[in-house]
């Protein structure tokens, strides 16, 4: 699967810890860490007072190559969850 600009730099722009935010009409709280000395991404996300979860690792192998690797759940999933995430404004 090749992943499009608008994912990767949603992805990249997220809040890095843990956070709240929303993903269509659901309320999430979130971690996103950075490892691997920023060459991999992990998310995972929580939804709050429901059922839904979220989690996906992203690997940066190259400049111009990003793997995404979803757990358990499909690619398709994951990226519409990030594409749609809308964190709370921290104060």
């Amino acid at each position: 699967m090749t992943l499009p600009d608008h994912f990767l730099m949603a992805l990249l722009n997220l809040p890095v810890g843990t956070f709240t935010g929303t993903s269509g009409n659901r309320r999430y709280v979130v971690s996103h860490q950075i490892v691997a000395g920023g060459r991999a991404h992990k998310l995972v996300a929580h939804e709050l007072g429901g059922s839904d979860y979220i989690s996906l690792n992203l690997y940066l192998t190259r400049p111009d190559i990003a793997l995404l690797r979803p757990c358990e759940m499909s690619a398709e999933k994951v990226t519409d969850f990030v594409l749609t995430l809308v964190p709370d404004v921290q104060e």
